[in-house]
């Protein structure tokens, strides 16, 4: 996802513990606990979302009755998740649209925080409703899941202030250098071995890929110097590097191979109907206009209507 300047009082939470497992949310404790920097504050207000009779008739019975939608995100993806000031409040972009979501089906909505490479196989169980914590919308994802689309966007790559080794966003660029990722994002499952083996089949060496349980630990690796460069969403990535007191920046701001990013249903899920027509009014409304602006996401990032249910929804 595309990352440019936030303008939203948050938490960039960079210090955190290296080598906890990504099957806890050890690594989303130590993060609350780590060091903050704030961006400028935002005065933008976000009207709430008008109620939709029709998408919230297609809620499944199972759902109305209960009244909430459990969402799973991993609050270490500023702007889009991050921890409020009180260090236990998931506040960002995602979780103004999960808002504005519940609005629009009558529903209160719960955040609950994962380790990101935990969230898809946790809706797959039910554990959550949906997964909101900027999924892109991939071929091998949509074997599992339902999503519906509300942004289109993709990677960036953060180096060390001043780019001393002189990285770029291309893969013959990247050879036998350390390149960090969360785990279970694309760039850390597709993109970041697509590139290792372009290196490969060109007599040069390997990328040695570096994975960590959260997005802040690999951004402290490349604080710390034991990664070369970081890949990771653009819009992140860039948010992250302006608040980094100067430890780190984009190398360029280009957004690689964007892609549709979206909410993530389990497979066949009754609740794909419901919330592919809801996600169909937001995208048009001046709420998700608002939500854009409080965060600083461009407009350049947004979708039709019609696009929604490109995601794989059914």
């Amino acid at each position: 996802m595309s990352r440019p300047n936030v303008i939203r009082t948050g938490a960039l939470l960079l210090a955190a513990s290296v080598g906890l497992s990504g099957c806890t949310t050890a690594s989303l404790d130590a993060g609350k606990e780590s060091a903050v920097t704030s961006g400028p504050e935002s005065t933008t207000t976000v009207a709430p979302a008008a109620f939709n009779q029709a998408a919230a008739d297609l809620l499944p019975a199972d759902v109305k009755a209960k009244g909430t939608l459990v969402v799973g995100t991993d609050p270490t993806f500023p702007p889009y998740e991050f921890y409020a000031d009180d260090n236990k409040t998931v506040v960002g972009w995602d979780a103004d649209f999960a808002t504005a979501l519940g609005e629009t089906l009558g529903l209160e909505v719960k955040m609950v925080p994962a380790t990101f490479d935990t969230i898809l196989p946790g809706v797959s169980s039910h554990k959550y409703d949906v997964g909101i914590s900027g999924f892109n919308v991939t071929a091998e994802r949509q074997k599992n899941a339902d999503f519906a689309a509300y942004q289109s966007s993709g990677s960036g790559l953060a180096v060390k202030a001043g780019n001393p080794k002189k990285l770029a966003l291309d893969p013959l660029k990247l050879c036998g250098t350390k390149v960090g990722g969360e785990k279970g994002t694309t760039q850390g499952i597709e993109t970041l071995p697509a590139f290792s083996q372009q290196c490969v089949d060109v007599g040069k060496a390997p990328i040695d890929i570096q994975l960590f349980p959260s997005q802040n630990e690999a951004n402290l690796a490349l604080i710390s110097g034991r990664v070369d460069s970081v890949l990771s969403g653009l819009i992140g990535m860039g948010y992250a590097s302006k608040l980094s007191g100067g430890a780190f920046e984009l190398a360029g701001d280009e957004d690689y191979d964007p892609t549709p990013v979206g909410i993530a249903m389990p497979k066949g899920s009754p609740l794909t109907a419901s919330i592919v027509a809801a996600v169909k009014e937001l995208v048009g409304s001046e709420t998700y206009k608002q939500i854009n602006t409080k965060y600083g996401i461009p407009q350049t990032v947004t979708i039709s209507a019609d696009a929604v249910d490109a995601g794989g929804a059914q």
